[in-house]
């Protein structure tokens, strides 16, 4: 096993980021309920997007667009699923 630094994530990350986020099963992290992303309650659009578990009403994930990045906090996700295309 050898130590590398987080460039060598890029193409797996790649693959993860370009596919419909929408469809991955993600974990709430205050309840365990589990579905797909599709399936949240969003609040929005300023300053952010929040997404809130429908089961406990948790933050599930926010999501913020700035003019040169879009930043994502996940903090209230233990677990995202996300389904490979094809």
């Amino acid at each position: 096993m050898s130590m590398l630094d987080g460039n060598a994530l890029a193409g797996d990350l790649r693959e993860v980021f370009a596919a419909d986020v929408t469809t991955a099963l993600y974990t709430c992290g205050g309840c365990g309920h589990a579905d797909v992303i599709a399936t949240l309650h969003l609040w929005g659009p300023a300053p952010g997007q929040v997404a809130r578990c429908p089961h406990c009403t948790d933050v599930v994930l926010r999501l913020v667009q700035t003019p040169d990045r879009l930043i994502l906090d996940l903090r209230g996700t233990v677990r995202l699923e996300i389904p490979r295309a094809g």
